[in-house]
């Protein structure tokens, strides 16, 4: 097999219908086989992605695995991913792709000719855009105790002397190394899991890409940024968090609990704690900078409180 897509859908059938339309004739011209993991949504996308896969014509090439329990988006991956691993004909690559994406004509094509010809590289990530091709930063370094600090602050001085660590930089004209990639549109190479194993599904929704990336990193496997493969992400359409036209929704729990896995596994508890104190005292600095000089508040709901609550200091 030479691709695999795996799309997790949860309670967003309409979605997943037009990822899936996106990517239909591409599927078949690679060739590819496309899985459909649905997280015990609890609504009829089962039976709506089930029927489309049929009256479209897509059976030839996708399916749709109803899960026993929404786990999450590494879960639901995994989920997808696992027996074909462990199958006799294993694919050479694993592409993850949100189902709130619409993927441009080519543009999986565009990394897997990428990976084909840069065998040290083990992952590849498309460029995510708008609607209208503004593209969105996807792309990133590693978090690090320098960049929770700048990132709480935001003081343009502070941010420019910590520049080389800032998490989001400035979007690439250019293919190239980076340190991570968005799991929206993520090619792996099939060496990769062999090596490192599947993601981890300790992770519910956030940071299993970043921690992925790391792991690929540390076990010799570089990641690149790919901008020749494009594709519109509709931001926080799947999940809501990130939602632009809701800028200042509450965060979830999820979302910090997996902050704090990625520190504490990858990096260990003091440092985890270290990057949770300079965060928020940076964070509780700029809320008064804020206040002051009459910005506009476009921060989550209850943020700092919920920051606290949720930090290594009290859980483990």
């Amino acid at each position: 097999m030479r691709l695999l897509i795996v799309i997790v859908n949860y309670r967003t059938p309409a979605l997943t219908i037009d990822a899936l339309a996106s990517i239909a004739d591409e599927s078949r011209t690679i060739p590819a086989r496309v899985i459909i993991t649905d997280n015990l949504s609890g609504d009829d996308s089962v039976q709506r992605i089930s029927s489309e896969i049929v009256s479209r014509g897509y059976s030839d090439f996708a399916s749709i695995i109803a899960l026993p329990k929404n786990g999450g988006f590494a879960y639901g991956n995994n989920e997808g991913i696992r027996p074909y691993l462990d199958s006799s004909d294993p694919p050479d690559y694993v592409l993850l792709l949100n189902p709130d994406t619409v993927v441009r004509p080519g543009a999986i094509q565009q990394l897997i000719d990428y990976l084909d010809a840069n065998p040290a590289v083990g992952l590849a990530g498309s460029r995510l855009e708008d609607p209208d091709g503004t593209p969105q930063r996807s792309a990133f370094r590693f978090h690090s105790l320098a960049s929770e600090f700048e990132s709480g602050l935001r003081l343009g001085l502070v941010s420019n002397i910590l520049r080389r660590y800032i998490v989001a930089p400035a979007i690439p004209d250019s293919a190239g190394p980076c340190d991570w990639v968005a799991g929206a549109s993520l090619l792996v190479k099939r060496e990769v899991f062999d090596r490192i194993g599947l993601l981890d599904d300790g992770f519910f929704m956030y940071f299993e890409e970043v921690d992925f990336c790391l792991r690929a990193r540390r076990a010799g496997f570089a990641c690149h940024y790919v901008p020749a493969s494009r594709v519109v992400h509709l931001v926080g359409q799947a999940s809501g968090v990130t939602d632009k036209k809701r800028a200042n929704r509450r965060r979830p729990g999820y979302w910090f609990d997996a902050r704090r896995r990625y520190y504490v596994k990858n990096h260990g508890r003091l440092y985890a704690m270290l990057a949770d104190l300079l965060h928020a005292s940076a964070f509780a600095l700029w809320r008064i900078r804020r206040i002051i000089q009459r910005k506009p508040d476009l921060d989550p709901q209850h943020f700092l409180g919920d920051f606290i609550r949720h930090a290594s200091w009290f859980n483990r």
